[in-house]
């Protein structure tokens, strides 16, 4: 498919973005929808965050998807947000209106992460003993998207106030949560009782394979389901230390799927070809090489 004077643009806008599968993802969806779309790679520093989101109008982009790090200060930029932002305080898609050039904020990230829990049969309730590591915008999503199972959910973070002010914002709207947050010390104790720990940092992501957030030192428990965030690789080094101690350990694929799909929609109004968009993924990651 050619590229001409009618072809919607949209992309996405973090740093880096250089291991994104967006890409690839969507621009097979349009190709597969025969939709005159083309999604690129924006890489944007902090520094100029402003600058870019103001010009995606003027730049006649239908949208964009955002990712680290500005989920969280793209909000103020936007003049309108879902409720779903308002719950996750956190932004994941942005929406243009052709008409207006008015810029409203998603988050697909929520609804994402719940539609792969429950196509992986992770049942959440109130026994449920959450970890969450992390507490950046994928901390946020998960988070407010637990807060309903009333399962009792702990952020861990290297540094607790970031996490705390999470805690803060999600129990505005939870008052009654069952959330805290606490420092990497406390993860000895806390994986005695956890049913489920998901790994929210970017650690073990492209192109640095080989690390892990999970102390050195800690052993993994194997009686608790893992969920990464990260996609790429499929299989994280943490994914493989917690399946060699006998642990379920699940990958961010299916959230990147889940969350695109619902993007894809927002921004052109038809349904998404949900598979055609794992398939892709599933064969580029497929040729990269695995974990020494």
């Amino acid at each position: 498919m050619s590229i001409d004077g009618q072809t919607q643009l949209v992309g996405i806008i973090g740093w880096p973005v250089a291991h994104s599968l967006s890409p690839a993802m969507h621009n097979a969806a349009f190709a597969y929808m025969g939709l005159n779309w083309r999604y690129v790679p924006l890489p944007v520093r902090d520094a100029d965050l402003i600058t870019a989101v103001k010009g995606l109008a003027a730049l006649g982009f239908r949208g964009v998807n955002v990712t680290v790090p500005h989920k969280v200060n793209v909000i103020p930029l936007l003049q309108s947000v879902t409720d779903a932002v308002q719950t996750a305080g956190a932004v994941n898609t942005i929406r243009v209106d052709r008409n207006t050039g008015q810029l409203e904020g998603l988050n697909t990230d929520v609804t994402g992460f719940l539609a792969d829990m429950a196509v992986n049969g992770i049942r959440i309730d109130s026994a449920s003993r959450i970890v969450i590591l992390g507490a950046g915008g994928a901390a946020r999503a998960c988070a407010a998207g637990l807060m309903r199972s009333k399962a009792r959910v702990i952020l861990v973070n290297r540094t607790v106030a970031r996490a705390q002010q999470i805690v803060d914002f999600l129990r505005s709207t939870w008052p009654e949560a069952a959330l805290s947050a606490v420092g990497y010390e406390a993860l000895p104790k806390l994986i005695k009782d956890a049913t489920l720990i998901i790994n929210a940092t970017p650690i073990g992501m492209w192109p640095d394979v080989n690390a892990t957030p999970w102390p050195e030192a800690l052993p993994f428990p194997p009686q608790v389901t893992l969920y990464d965030t990260i996609y790429r690789p499929l299989k994280t080094r943490l994914m493989q230390d917690a399946e060699k101690a006998g642990a379920r350990a699940i990958g961010g694929l299916g959230m990147l799927v889940y969350q695109g799909g619902a993007a894809f929609e927002a921004w052109t109004g038809r349904q998404a070809p949900l598979s055609v968009m794992r398939m892709i993924c599933e064969s580029t990651l497929a040729e990269e090489a695995p974990l020494a």
